[in-house]
């Protein structure tokens, strides 16, 4: 699965899902946050269809990851920016790629550090197996199932693609 136009219905069917899901639960006024980088850039575009009023929030987790330890820091850390207050706002987090659910979990960490939302709804562009944690989007652009040795990755953000990778 590559190219632009695969991935732009993706996100109109998302846009679709978010808007239907967020009017069965009477919700005028959700906010939304991509984790960067991919998140961010699916937001962006999700923000722009849906015509969300406020402004897109974006979160770097880097330091609140669980392996940081283990693999080190992110060298290009970016200053998370939330334009407005997180508390009793409905929320709609966004990712790229739901695998572990751990990048997930710390981006629910950092949010709660900034107040404590009304909800949260979670969209991903993708959701892949190997869930390691009990963490499941709302609304899934595409659903895959990769083989151990597979990868998928996002690149953009202008065009966004979506590249299935053979790891090592």
């Amino acid at each position: 699965m590559t190219g632009t136009i695969e991935v732009e219905t993706l996100l109109d069917g998302m846009a679709r899902e978010l808007r239907s899901l967020l009017q069965q639960r009477g919700i005028t006024d959700a906010a939304m946050v991509g984790i960067h980088t991919g998140g961010v850039w699916v937001a962006r575009e999700l923000h722009r269809r849906m015509d969300i009023a406020e402004e897109l929030g974006s979160l770097d987790i880097s330091f609140y990851r669980d392996d940081f330890t283990r693999i080190g820091m992110n060298p290009q850390v970016r200053p998370s920016e939330l334009p407005f207050n997180v508390d009793d706002r409905h929320i709609i987090l966004v990712d790229d790629v739901l695998h572990t659910g751990r990048t997930i979990r710390a981006a629910l960490n950092e949010l709660f550090d900034y107040g404590r939302p009304a909800s949260i709804l979670l969209a991903a562009l993708v959701e892949r197996g190997g869930r390691e944690l009990p963490i499941e989007a709302n609304v899934v652009g595409q659903s895959m199932d990769l083989r151990e040795n597979e990868h998928v990755k996002l690149t953009g953000p202008d065009p966004l693609t979506l590249e299935i990778q053979q790891l090592a």
